[in-house]
């Protein structure tokens, strides 16, 4: 089998994507790279050992000996890029959150159904270990049926990875309960077999507001991603202009009927996720999220609190990046250019946890006040229901 030639745009923070890409020889190889920053494409084509480098991406889709392209660029510009690339031919990986937006996202959709061309949306925590270890435990039926999610999202290092760059501005990622919570709504609708139709939320930029900020132009700080400041309120040099949430929390009703909840701070002095799923017969909870977590579940009772639990998984160990789960959605979607078929991954889905996650922004600012999320076209649905391919 020949290796699948990607083309890249965007060598910035998700380098890791790239880097797990190429492995020349294993099915895939990084044949040409693309970022408009000379000092992050330099990078980037050292790291992979790529001399084939441009800062114009529309060079990069001429090219025929391209087979599929990543698009790991910031937030914001992924509807225009992914569309570029889809009505060029090119089937696209698009790194998560789809869109910043829901007209964002269904302008991507409908490009790929009307265009025909493969679009895979790279939502590594479905191929997380802790993430498949709790949705197969539901599958077994070890807690009945779901009713109800809930997830506390601890950020230690919200400060430096959110605050001291473009992800603290409104414009870039509409805000953090749809840039960083994208992967949990989409967890939560994986796991509880559903989608949000109904949501409110509440939000406030209680710490990161008032700290010392750099002036516009000012490159981030050396060492930024390698030396962290404790307290948060000893934390400097962030972004020139802040004004995303660092607090959130949100409320969910899911179109079958499951009630779900999500919470998220950037100033907390650990960093876990932790997810609760109870059922018409018992509890799940995870305890850490990383290889060596466990994923417990309490099915007898009534009783008071039991450490020990009922049944406890152990999530597997994992090699690479983001858990492991980089390699394997890279070979998903390697899979799925030359194959087609299901995956694990799912365009609609992505849409649905961007849709979520930009109508509680809006609740949040405005009050709490409940909004209903947006239907999406049900040719689109059927669309990708059928695996990308028309009926």
């Amino acid at each position: 089998m020949e290796d699948l030639r990607l083309g890249v745009i965007g060598l910035g923070l998700r380098l890791s994507l790239p880097l797990a890409a190429h492995r020349p020889g294993h099915g895939t190889v990084v044949a040409a790279v693309c970022d408009t920053d000379p000092a992050a494409l330099a990078r980037g084509t050292a790291r992979l050992g790529v001399d084939d480098g441009t800062d114009d991406y529309h060079r990069l889709l001429a090219r025929k000996d391209i087979d599929a392209v990543l698009v790991v660029t910031p937030d914001d510009t992924h509807e225009r890029i992914a569309v570029d690339c889809l009505r060029a031919g090119k089937p696209v990986f698009l790194e998560k959150p789809m869109h910043i937006t829901v007209e964002g996202c269904d302008a991507i959709l409908r490009t790929a159904y009307e265009t025909g061309t493969r679009l895979y949306v790279g939502h590594n925590m479905r191929h997380m270990g802790v993430v498949r270890t709790m949705r197969a435990a539901i599958a077994r039926g070890d807690i009945g049926e779901p009713k109800t999610v809930w997830v506390r999202h601890f950020v230690s290092y919200g400060g430096d990875y959110y605050f001291k760059d473009w992800h603290a501005e409104r414009e870039r990622t509409t805000g953090l309960l749809l840039q960083k919570a994208a992967h949990d709504l989409d967890v939560v609708h994986w796991l509880a077999g559903g989608y949000t139709e109904r949501v409110n939320a509440f939000g406030s930029l209680m710490l990161y507001g008032d700290l010392p900020r750099r002036a516009p132009g000012t490159p981030r700080p050396e060492g930024w991603l390698k030396e962290y400041q404790w307290p948060p309120t000893a934390r400097g040099e962030l972004n020139h202009r802040i004004d995303v949430e660092d607090v959130s929390v949100m409320n969910m009703r899911l179109d079958n009927g499951v009630i779900a909840a999500y919470q998220q701070c950037h100033f907390s002095p650990d960093y876990v996720r932790n997810y609760t799923v109870i059922g018409t017969e018992g509890r799940l909870e995870n305890f850490g999220d990383e290889a060596g977590a466990t994923v417990k579940v309490w099915n007898t009772g009534p009783s008071r609190y039991r450490p020990d639990a009922d049944i406890a998984y152990q999530v597997p160990d994992a090699e690479g990046t983001h858990g492991g789960s980089d390699a394997l959605i890279i070979r998903e979607f390697a899979r799925f250019v030359r194959e087609g078929g299901a995956t694990d991954t799912s365009p609609v889905a992505a849409r649905m946890s961007v849709a979520a996650g930009y109508m509680a922004t809006l609740s949040l600012r405005n009050g709490g006040q409940p909004y209903d999320v947006p239907p999406l076209d049900p040719a689109l649905v059927a669309y990708f229901a059928n695996g990308q391919v028309r009926r």
